[in-house]
C-alpha cells in the first residue's frame, strides 16, 4: 500500500547489475545445490551415487548478498572461512513441474558467484543433522558479479571454472563436470517450488575449497560467462 507507515525504513531492493544494461536483476531468493560435482563431494567425506541419489538444496537470504570486488570482514564465530566457487543460474520466468527440455527458457542469464563458509559450523551441524544456516546463511557471504544475460549462450554445458587466492591456483573444473546439468536441477527443483523471476541458483562448487585468512584476495572465473573478486577484510 503506498499509504503504508513502517516502524523503520524497510530495506531497499537486493539486486545486481547486469551487463549492457542500466536496468538491474532483482533478487528473490538464493538456492544452492550442495555437492554437486563428484570430486568435491568426496573431499567433504560425502560420495554421492547419482544413480540412487537426487540432488539437494540450502538456501541463503538476499541479504547475504554483497558484489563483486568488495571487502567483507572476516565473520565472526569461526576459525574456518572457506571459498567456494560456482557458476550460478538467475531465472527470468515462472516455472513450476518444468520438464528438463523445458527447463531453458526459465533462464535468464548467468553469473560468477561466491558461496562463502564457516567450514567448522557447518561440519559440526551436519554431523550432528542439525540445518546448515550458522555455516552458510550469514551477513556478506553470498557474493555474485554482474549477470551475463542468457542470450547465444543457451543453457550452458560445458566451461572452465577456476578460483584463485592471492593468484595461486586453488580450483579449476569444467561445467561438464556437475553431476546434475543445468536441465536437470531445474526440473528437479521446479517440483518442489515455484520458481519465479529473481530467483538465483548456486549450481555447486568443484573440488579445492579452502580457508582464507584476513587480507587474501579471491579472483574466480566462469568461461563465457565472467569474473568475480572479493577481499577478506579484517576480524569483526
Amino acid at each position: 500500500m503506498s499509504d503504508a507507515k513502517y516502524l523503520w525504513t524497510p530495506a531497499p531492493v537486493t539486486s545486481l547489475p547486469v551487463r549492457g544494461s542500466d536496468a538491474r536483476f532483482p533478487v528473490k531468493r538464493i538456492f544452492c545445490v550442495g555437492r554437486n560435482y563428484h570430486a568435491h563431494a568426496i573431499e567433504m567425506s560425502r560420495p554421492v551415487d547419482k544413480a540412487s541419489s537426487k540432488p539437494f538444496y540450502f538456501l541463503k537470504d538476499p541479504s547475504t548478498l554483497v558484489p563483486s570486488g568488495m571487502t567483507v570482514p572476516y565473520p565472526a564465530g569461526t576459525a574456518n572461512y572457506q571459498y567456494e566457487m560456482e557458476l550460478v543460474v538467475a531465472i527470468g520466468a515462472e516455472g513450476f513441474r518444468v520438464t528438463e527440455s523445458d527447463a531453458g527458457r526459465l533462464i535468464y542469464g548467468y553469473c560468477a558467484g561466491l558461496d562463502m563458509t564457516r567450514r567448522d559450523l557447518q561440519l559440526v551441524a551436519r554431523d550432528q543433522g542439525r540445518p546448515w544456516d550458522l555455516g552458510k546463511n550469514f551477513e556478506n557471504s553470498t557474493v555474485c558479479g554482474a549477470i551475463v544475460p542468457q542470450g547465444d549462450l543457451g543453457v550452458l554445458k560445458t566451461g572452465a571454472i577456476s578460483l584463485q587466492v592471492n593468484g595461486e591456483q586453488k580450483q579449476s573444473a569444467d561445467l561438464s563436470q556437475l553431476i546434475w546439468d543445468i536441465p536437470e536441477l531445474l526440473a528437479d527443483l521446479s517440483h518442489y517450488y515455484h520458481l519465479q523471476p529473481g530467483d538465483l541458483i548456486f549450481t555447486g562448487t568443484p573440488e579445492g575449497v579452502g580457508p582464507v585468512k584476513p587480507g587474501d584476495r579471491l579472483t574466480g572465473h566462469v568461461e563465457k560467462v565472467g569474473d568475480i573478486a572479493l577481499t577478506i577484510g579484517t576480524a569483526e
